[in-house]
C-alpha cells in the first residue's frame, strides 16, 4: 500500500530588469541537469517562464506549474531578482515552498558575470516577512550548482510530509485503556494540522471481523505469514488462519472509513477487552500493518501514530513505536557496553535506555523474530488468548526519536532525538532493542518528564533530526527540544546538579 505522498517540484527562476535573463535562464538550465544527474529517479520540473521585476509573469507561472501537477514550488535566485514578483508567487502557490540562491562561480573578473543572487535574496526574504508568507529556508541557502540541487533533494521528504499531513486520517478504534492517561490528550489540536480523526468502538471492528470468517482471501495471507515467520519463529501456526482474518478485516476497514482522505494512520485498543473479545491480542498484525505503510499505534496513542506517519514521511522507510521503557542494568552495562565504541561514541550508562514494546515492531526491523505469547495478557487471562505478538531484537543502527503531541494547556510540543541502536543483546523479552542517545538521563528529566511527554516514541530508522525540525517550524509548531549536549542546559534544569561545571 502506497500510503505516502509522490512530490513533484517545479523549479522557477527569476531576473531582475538590470541583469541578463539569459544568465538567470542559463543557471537553472545546469541546476536542473545537475540534479537529474545526481538523482535520476526524482521528478522535477523546469518552469520555462522567466519571472521579471514587473511581475506580468506570475499568473502565467501559477498557470504553468499547475498544469505540470507541481506540488511544491522552489524559487531558485540565480541573480539578484526579482525580489517582489518571487514572493508574491510564493504567496500565491498552494502548497510547501523553497527559497534557494545561485553562489558566486567562475573566475576572475567579474565585471559582467557576477550574479549578485545573495544580495536579492536577502531582500527577497525580508519581503517574505513583510507579506507574512512563510516559505522554508534552508540553513545555508546559498550554493554553487551542485550544493542546490542536493538542497532541491533534501526538500522531497519536507514537501512530501507536509502535504501529506494536510491529506491525513488517523482512524482510532475503541476506547483509551483508563489506566493509560498517557494515550489522553487533547486531539482537536489535529484539527489544526489539517488532520482529520475519526473514531470507532472495539465492537464494531469486532463485527467486522466476524463477517470475514469465510473470506477468501485468508489461505493466502496464512501462507504469507508462514513464509515471514519461519519454520523456527511460528510457534504458534494454528493461530495464523485468525491473525489472518483480522488482518484482512482491518485492511478492508481503512479503505471503507478513510472518507475523502488520501493516507491513513490508525492506532487502537489492544487491552484489556480486546483479547478476551477477540481469542489474541493484535500486535503482530499491526506490525504487518506498519510494514505495508499504515503505522499503527498501541493503546489507542493518536498523536504515536501520526508521530509515526511523520517519521515513516520523512524517512520513505518502516517505523515503530517503542516505550521509553526502562534502564541498563549495571550488570549489563560493565559486561558489554562500558568502555567499548560504538560508531565512534562511548556512552555512560545514563545515554542508554532499552527501547520495548510488546511485539509490533515490523519483522523487517528485527535481526531475527518469533511468533510469541503476549507477556502481561499471559498472566492476566492466560495463554490461550494471548497469542499474537512478534518478538526479537531491532536490528543496530542509527534511529531518530520522534514525538509529536498534544497537551493540556492546548499547544502542540514536540521532541527530537538522534541516537543509535546498539548491537547488544539482552535476555529479554518484546520487541527490544538497547539505544543509545547521548545525554539521554538530562534529557528524560528535562525534557519527557519536565515537558510532560508519555513513554511512547516514534522510531525513525536513520537520522532525520533536520528535516523533522523543519518540518515541525512550517507546521508552525513553535515549542520544539532535542537532547542538549552536555555544557548546554535546559531552560528549567537546576545549574547546580550534579557538579556540571557551568559555575
Amino acid at each position: 500500500m502506497k500510503n505516502i505522498h509522490e512530490i513533484k517540484i517545479g523549479v522557477v527562476v527569476g531576473s531582475t530588469d538590470w541583469m541578463p535573463a539569459e544568465e538567470a535562464i542559463a543557471l537553472r538550465g545546469r541546476l536542473i541537469e545537475t540534479y537529474k544527474q545526481l538523482y535520476p529517479e526524482s521528478d522535477l520540473y523546469e518552469c520555462p517562464i522567466c519571472l521579471t521585476d514587473n511581475e506580468v509573469n506570475i499568473k502565467r507561472v501559477l498557470k504553468d506549474i499547475q498544469k505540470a501537477e507541481c506540488d511544491a514550488l522552489c524559487m531558485y535566485f540565480a541573480n539578484y531578482g526579482p525580489e517582489s514578483s518571487g514572493t508574491l508567487l510564493a504567496q500565491e502557490f498552494v502548497g510547501p515552498k523553497m527559497f534557494i540562491a545561485a553562489a558566486e562561480e567562475g573566475h576572475e573578473p567579474f565585471l559582467r558575470n557576477r550574479t549578485d543572487a545573495m544580495s536579492g535574496f536577502i531582500n527577497a526574504c525580508y519581503a517574505l516577512k513583510l507579506r507574512d508568507t512563510q516559505v522554508y529556508i534552508p540553513s545555508n541557502p546559498v550554493g554553487t550548482i551542485a550544493e542546490c540541487a542536493q538542497l532541491l533533494y533534501q526538500f522531497i521528504p519536507i514537501a512530501r510530509t507536509l502535504i501529506a499531513i494536510k491529506n491525513l486520517k488517523v482512524i482510532a478504534i475503541g476506547p483509551r485503556p483508563s489506566s493509560y492517561l498517557a494515550a489522553s490528550a487533547p486531539n482537536y489540536l489535529l484539527y489544526d494540522l489539517g488532520i482529520e480523526l475519526s473514531e470507532y468502538s472495539e465492537l464494531e471492528l469486532l463485527e467486522a471481523y466476524n463477517k470475514h470468517a469465510e473470506d477468501a482471501r485468508i489461505a493466502n495471507v496464512v501462507n504469507d505469514m508462514a513464509e515471514e515467520l519461519g519454520t523456527c519463529g511460528n510457534k504458534h501456526p494454528q493461530m495464523l488462519p485468525k491473525f489472518a482474518q483480522y488482518e484482512l478485516t482491518v485492511e478492508d476497514w481503512i479503505r471503507g472509513h478513510k472518507g475523502n482522505r488520501k493516507y491513513v494512520t490508525m492506532t487502537s485498543t489492544c487491552w484489556p477487552a480486546f483479547p478476551i473479545n477477540f481469542g489474541f491480542v493484535p500486535c503482530y498484525v499491526n506490525s504487518r500493518l506498519t510494514t505495508k505503510g499504515v503505522p499503527v499505534a498501541c493503546e489507542v496513542d493518536v498523536f504515536g501514530a501520526v508521530s509515526e506517519y511523520i517519521g515513516q514521511c520523512v524517512s520513505d522507510d518502516i517505523v515503530a513505536i517503542l516505550n521509553l521503557n526502562n534502564s541498563v542494568p549495571q550488570s549489563v552495562y560493565d559486561e558489554k557496553i562500558k568502555g567499548k565504541t560504538f560508531n565512534g561514541k562511548q556512552y555512560k550508562q545514563s545515554d542508554l535506555f532499552i527501547g520495548y514494546h510488546c511485539g509490533t515492531t515490523s519483522s523487517k526491523k528485527l535481526q531475527s523474530c518469533s511468533s510469541e505469547l503476549h507477556f502481561v495478557n499471559n498472566l492476566l487471562i492466560g495463554k490461550e488468548k494471548a497469542t499474537g505478538t512478534i518478538q526479537g531484537e531491532i536490528i543496530p543502527g542509527a534511529v531518530t526519536l520522534f514525538r509529536l503531541q498534544g497537551m493540556r494547556d492546548g499547544r502542540l510540543r514536540a521532541y527530537v532525538a538522534q541516537g543509535q541502536v546498539l548491537p547488544v543483546s539482552m535476555d529479554t523479552y518484546g520487541g527490544r532493542g538497547i539505544i543509545a542517545v547521548p545525554e539521554y538521563g538530562r534529557f528524560l528529566r528535562n525534557v519527557v518528564l519536565e515537558k510532560q511527554f508519555p513513554n511512547h516514541a516514534a522510531i525513525v530508522f536513520g537520522h532525520y533530526g533536520e528535516e523533522l525540525v523543519v518540518i515541525l517550524r512550517q507546521l508552525g509548531i513553535e515549542d520544539i527540544e532535542y537532547n542538549h549536549a552536555a555544557n548546554v542546559p535546559y531552560e528549567n534544569e537546576n545549574p547546580f546538579c550534579d557538579n556540571r561545571g557551568w559555575f
